[in-house]
C-alpha cells in the first residue's frame, strides 16, 4: 500500500495555519488579527484561505458562535513540517546530504545538532532491531 502523502500548503496557509496552531480554535477574524500587523491581509483574504484549507482538509469547522464559525486544526504542525521537509528532499532525489551540506556551510548546523541526530538515528535504528524480533 503506498504510503499517504501529506497535505501541501502554500507559504501563506502555512502563516494562517501558524496562527490557528497558537489559538487552538478561532474564527477567521481571530486569526487574521493574530497575523503580522505590517502585512496583515484584509478579512475576506484570510476567509478564503481558511475555507481553501477546509477544502484541502488542513482545518475543520467545530461549531458556530452568533454568524462566526470557529474553525479548528486537523493537521498537526509536525505533519505539516514534514510534508514540506519531504517535499525539499524530492527536489534533491530523496538524499538529505546536499541539505545537511547546505546546513553546515550556512552555519546553521553544528557539532551539536549533528550529535542530536546521532543520538536520534541510534534510537531509530534500535527500535527498528526490536521490532523485527
Amino acid at each position: 500500500m503506498a504510503k499517504k502523502k501529506g497535505i501541501k500548503l502554500t507559504r501563506f496557509e502555512m502563516e494562517v495555519m501558524d496562527a490557528l496552531w497558537e489559538l487552538g480554535s478561532a474564527s477567521v477574524r481571530e486569526i487574521q488579527e493574530r497575523l503580522p500587523e505590517r502585512k496583515r491581509p484584509a478579512y475576506t483574504t484570510v476567509q478564503t484561505i481558511v475555507r481553501r484549507l477546509e477544502e484541502k482538509g488542513a482545518v475543520r469547522q467545530v461549531k458556530k458562535i452568533g454568524n462566526a464559525f470557529i474553525f479548528e486544526p486537523a493537521v498537526t504542525r509536525k505533519a505539516a513540517h514534514h510534508r514540506l521537509i519531504d517535499d525539499l528532499l524530492e527536489l534533491f532525489g530523496g538524499s538529505a546530504r546536499p541539505l545537511m551540506a547546505h546546513l553546515a556551510e550556512a552555519g546553521k548546523l553544528d557539532l551539536e545538532d549533528v550529535r542530536e541526530l546521532e543520538k536520534m538515528l541510534a534510537e531509530s535504528q534500535e527500535s527498528k532491531g526490536r521490532s523485527r524480533k
